[in-house]
Protein backbone atom coordinates (compact mmCIF):
# COMPACT_ATOMS: atom_id res chain seq x y z
CA UNK A 1 0.00 0.00 0.00
CA UNK A 2 1.25 3.24 -0.75
CA UNK A 3 1.77 5.79 1.54
CA UNK A 4 -0.04 9.36 0.73
CA UNK A 5 3.24 11.25 1.46
CA UNK A 6 2.23 15.37 2.96
CA UNK A 7 3.45 18.18 0.02
CA UNK A 8 6.26 19.16 2.75
CA UNK A 9 8.02 15.88 2.91
CA UNK A 10 8.21 15.88 -0.90
CA UNK A 11 9.81 19.36 -0.80
CA UNK A 12 12.16 18.24 1.74
CA UNK A 13 13.05 14.94 -0.28
CA UNK A 14 13.48 16.99 -3.04
CA UNK A 15 15.78 19.26 -0.99
CA UNK A 16 18.27 16.26 -0.52
CA UNK A 17 18.34 16.16 -3.69
CA UNK A 18 19.10 19.90 -3.97
CA UNK A 19 21.45 19.60 -1.26
CA UNK A 20 23.76 16.32 -3.26
CA UNK A 21 23.78 18.25 -6.40
CA UNK A 22 24.73 21.54 -4.55
CA UNK A 23 27.75 19.88 -2.37
CA UNK A 24 28.86 18.08 -5.63
CA UNK A 25 29.47 21.71 -6.82
CA UNK A 26 31.26 22.68 -3.85
CA UNK A 27 33.46 19.94 -4.42
CA UNK A 28 34.04 20.61 -8.28
CA UNK A 29 34.63 24.67 -6.98
CA UNK A 30 37.64 23.24 -4.97
CA UNK A 31 39.18 20.68 -7.27
CA UNK A 32 39.10 23.62 -9.97
CA UNK A 33 41.46 25.90 -7.24
CA UNK A 34 44.19 22.79 -7.06
CA UNK A 35 46.95 23.01 -9.56
CA UNK A 36 46.23 20.83 -12.21
CA UNK A 37 47.50 17.16 -12.32
CA UNK A 38 46.02 14.04 -14.00
CA UNK A 39 44.28 13.45 -10.61
CA UNK A 40 42.71 16.75 -10.17
CA UNK A 41 41.43 16.90 -13.79
CA UNK A 42 39.95 13.65 -13.50
CA UNK A 43 38.42 14.71 -9.78
CA UNK A 44 37.30 18.12 -11.30
CA UNK A 45 35.62 16.25 -13.95
CA UNK A 46 33.84 13.64 -11.80
CA UNK A 47 32.60 16.32 -9.56
CA UNK A 48 31.07 18.48 -12.13
CA UNK A 49 29.48 15.11 -13.77
CA UNK A 50 27.63 14.30 -10.56
CA UNK A 51 26.62 17.88 -9.89
CA UNK A 52 25.24 18.58 -13.11
CA UNK A 53 23.80 14.49 -13.10
CA UNK A 54 22.05 14.88 -9.85
CA UNK A 55 21.00 18.70 -10.82
CA UNK A 56 18.92 17.16 -14.05
CA UNK A 57 17.40 15.08 -11.30
CA UNK A 58 16.36 17.76 -9.54
CA UNK A 59 15.02 18.76 -12.58
CA UNK A 60 13.08 15.69 -13.20
CA UNK A 61 11.72 15.30 -9.88
CA UNK A 62 10.46 19.19 -9.79
CA UNK A 63 8.81 18.24 -12.74
CA UNK A 64 6.67 15.08 -11.31
CA UNK A 65 5.89 16.88 -8.44
CA UNK A 66 5.00 19.98 -10.66
CA UNK A 67 6.24 22.82 -8.99
CA UNK A 68 6.16 26.09 -10.00
CA UNK A 69 8.26 28.97 -9.94
CA UNK A 70 8.57 32.11 -12.92
CA UNK A 71 12.29 32.23 -12.38
CA UNK A 72 13.21 28.60 -12.44
CA UNK A 73 10.17 27.79 -15.11
CA UNK A 74 12.22 30.07 -17.29
CA UNK A 75 15.38 28.62 -17.29
CA UNK A 76 13.70 25.20 -17.48
CA UNK A 77 12.42 26.44 -21.19
CA UNK A 78 16.06 26.73 -22.29
CA UNK A 79 17.41 24.14 -24.76
CA UNK A 80 19.91 23.69 -22.36
CA UNK A 81 18.16 21.04 -20.13
CA UNK A 82 18.26 18.74 -23.41
CA UNK A 83 21.75 19.08 -22.90
CA UNK A 84 21.53 18.44 -19.32
CA UNK A 85 19.55 15.69 -19.78
CA UNK A 86 21.58 13.56 -22.37
CA UNK A 87 24.66 14.77 -20.80
CA UNK A 88 23.00 13.02 -17.33
CA UNK A 89 22.35 9.87 -19.38
CA UNK A 90 26.21 10.03 -20.85
CA UNK A 91 27.50 10.14 -17.09
CA UNK A 92 25.45 7.95 -15.87
CA UNK A 93 24.37 4.98 -18.61
CA UNK A 94 27.63 2.94 -20.00
CA UNK A 95 29.05 3.82 -23.64
CA UNK A 96 31.32 1.81 -25.31
CA UNK A 97 32.92 4.36 -26.52
CA UNK A 98 35.26 6.71 -23.95
CA UNK A 99 34.27 10.47 -25.37
CA UNK A 100 30.19 10.08 -25.56
CA UNK A 101 28.94 12.37 -28.61
CA UNK A 102 27.30 14.10 -25.97
CA UNK A 103 29.89 14.81 -23.84
CA UNK A 104 30.98 16.99 -26.97
CA UNK A 105 27.65 18.62 -27.75
CA UNK A 106 27.34 19.59 -23.86
CA UNK A 107 30.60 21.23 -24.25
CA UNK A 108 30.51 22.36 -27.24
CA UNK A 109 26.59 24.55 -25.95
CA UNK A 110 28.27 28.04 -24.66
CA UNK A 111 25.93 29.06 -22.85
CA UNK A 112 25.15 25.67 -20.46
CA UNK A 113 27.97 26.95 -17.51
CA UNK A 114 26.09 30.53 -16.66
CA UNK A 115 22.63 28.46 -17.48
CA UNK A 116 23.47 25.68 -14.84
CA UNK A 117 24.81 27.95 -11.91
CA UNK A 118 21.63 30.16 -12.64
CA UNK A 119 19.54 27.06 -12.41
CA UNK A 120 21.15 26.16 -8.88
CA UNK A 121 21.38 30.10 -7.74
CA UNK A 122 17.75 29.95 -8.43
CA UNK A 123 17.19 26.43 -6.87
CA UNK A 124 18.84 27.71 -3.54
CA UNK A 125 16.47 30.86 -3.55
CA UNK A 126 13.62 28.54 -4.04
CA UNK A 127 14.29 25.94 -0.77
CA UNK A 128 15.66 28.64 1.14
CA UNK A 129 12.51 30.50 0.41
CA UNK A 130 10.08 27.41 0.87
CA UNK A 131 11.37 25.87 3.91
CA UNK A 132 11.33 29.08 5.83
CA UNK A 133 8.16 29.16 6.19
Amino acid sequence: MRKNFSNNQKIQALHRKYIWADRMRVHFEQSIQKPETKITKIESMMYMSLWYGLMYVLIECWEKLELSDPKIDKLLKSKNKQFLKDYRNATFHYNKKYNDDRFEKFFSEKSIVNWIRSLTEEYSRWFLNKLQK
